[in-house]
């Protein structure tokens, strides 16, 4: 990890990792501007997150390491599965089903243009 690398971490958000990965290939590779543009404008649950975790990123940039947000981009994305909530309904003849509330971990990388 360079100096100019800078990374934030969502843990255990509520969301299936399946739902998060399509909005995140919306805005992989984009600048820190444009990207924070596209996911204000989703609707969707996933980008919300996404969002929270990349202004946590871009304030650790500024505020820690000092760096410049108009030089940033989205070097790293990625989103892993959390912990799983196991509960169950019972349902007709005397069986149980079960209901799994899945969680994700989403990660966001920064880096500064211009440099490996």
């Amino acid at each position: 990890m360079n100096k100019s690398e800078v990374y934030a971490k969502y843990m255990k958000a509520r969301i299936s990792p399946k739902k998060v990965a399509p909005v995140m290939d919306l805005v992989r590779g984009k600048s820190l501007e444009e990207a924070k543009l596209v996911l204000s404008f989703d609707r969707t649950k996933a980008a919300a997150l996404v969002l929270k975790a990349l202004k946590s990123a871009e304030a650790n940039a500024v505020n820690n390491n000092k760096l410049d947000a108009k030089n940033l981009y989205l070097s790293e994305l990625w989103v892993s599965g959390g912990p799983v909530y196991k509960s169950g309904q019972f349902v007709a003849k005397g069986r149980f089903s079960p209901i799994l509330k899945r969680t994700s971990h989403i990660y966001v990388g920064l880096s500064q243009k211009g440099r490996k």
